[in-house]
């Protein structure tokens, strides 16, 4: 299995790129990867070229720049040319900590979209606040390629989430929750609530109902489907309090003098685990479902241990074959949006 990699993206590229993709190559023996980017640059990093191959870009798309004319543009980037890479045949997936729009655009519009999906959705993996034994995330989409979607694109997310929850994390008949501003079936706008009855007639999917934000990281759902603009705000509301807990504690502890200080140390180890659950690193990137193949995006910030993970998070999508059973099933059911259990 062979993955191309944007070297040139992210805050840190191509440092932590390199350092995170050594640590995957040398974790897993069954991949090997393309780096695309600037040889000057990259090649100095390498502390062993086994299974690593630079292959040379003459251009970067930065963080600041408009997607699609970007990659319209720059031809010679490593964005485009690694997910030219995967459209050919020549990579089996494309990964990238760059530009997310243009990452979202190379995706669409080089990789391809699946027949039968009208808007692919990103997808991420978040933390459950109470884990059980055996599971400790759910899976989360549209989290922003689209502001608006249709009713066809939120049950069509239904499908994917379930397909990537089922392979990739291993839930057996997951549960599918709709994201809402209550839990009653009746809630919500006219969009959601046509969703909610929709999702309620299918006959293959465990659809539990609405799950209101405040409720997102507890467990209830083992998929929850929105649309991006709803998906992507509750997200960050969601990362903005957790950011301010933290903030304040420690201004507690900093400030809270010697029993304080001494409650930290004893309870170090606790923080230093729940450091662990809520990171970032830990999960791997936003997976762009809905592609002929993996193309995945990590954080611009992500570090080496992100980098490492998400490869891995690659190869368990390749390996159990999610991105064919996607494509098989909306093959197969064209019009995924209109069956239901009296059809």
């Amino acid at each position: 299995m062979k993955i191309a990699v944007d070297a040139m993206g992210g805050d840190n590229a191509p440092k932590v790129i390199v350092e995170g993709v050594e640590q995957a190559r040398d974790l897993y023996p069954d991949l090997k990867f393309d780096l695309y980017g600037d040889p000057a640059q990259v090649k100095p990093l390498i502390q062993n070229d086994d299974r690593l191959t630079v292959i040379a870009t003459s251009d970067d798309i930065t963080m600041g720049e408009e997607p699609v004319r970007a990659i319209r543009r720059k031809k010679d980037s490593s964005i485009v040319r690694a997910a030219t890479a995967v459209k050919k045949g020549e990579a089996d997936a494309f990964f990238s900590a760059g530009n997310t729009g243009a990452v979202l655009a190379a995706g669409i519009f080089i990789v391809g979209r699946v027949k039968g999906i009208d808007r692919p959705g990103l997808t991420s993996v978040l933390p459950i606040a109470q884990p059980r034994a055996s599971r400790q995330n759910f899976v989360y989409l549209d989290t922003g390629a689209n502001a608006e979607s249709k009713e066809k694109n939120l049950v069509q997310y239904a499908y994917l989430g379930k397909f990537y929850s089922e392979n990739v994390l291993g839930v057996a008949n997951p549960r599918i929750g709709l994201l809402n501003n209550g839990a009653e079936e009746d809630k919500g706008d006219t969009l959601h609530k046509a969703v909610w009855q929709q999702l309620n007639a299918k006959d293959d999917l465990n659809f539990i109902g609405n799950i209101e934000a405040g409720d997102l990281l507890f467990g209830k759902a083992d998929v929850v489907v929105s649309d991006g603009w709803t998906a992507n705000a509750a997200l960050k509301a969601t990362e903005g309090t957790a950011k301010m807990m933290l903030k304040l504690i420690k201004h507690g502890i900093l400030h809270g003098g010697l029993r304080a200080k001494l409650g930290y140390l004893l309870l170090k180890p606790v923080f230093h685990q729940i450091g662990q659950t809520m990171s970032t690193s830990t999960y791997g990137g936003a997976v762009l479902l809905g592609l002929k193949a993996p193309v995945v995006k990590t954080h611009g910030a992500s570090d080496a241990l992100a980098v490492k993970n998400t490869i891995g998070q690659i190869r368990t999508m390749l390996s159990t074959g999610v991105i064919e059973k996607t494509v098989d099933f909306f093959t197969n059911n064209p019009e995924v949006d209109n069956q239901s259990k009296n059809a």
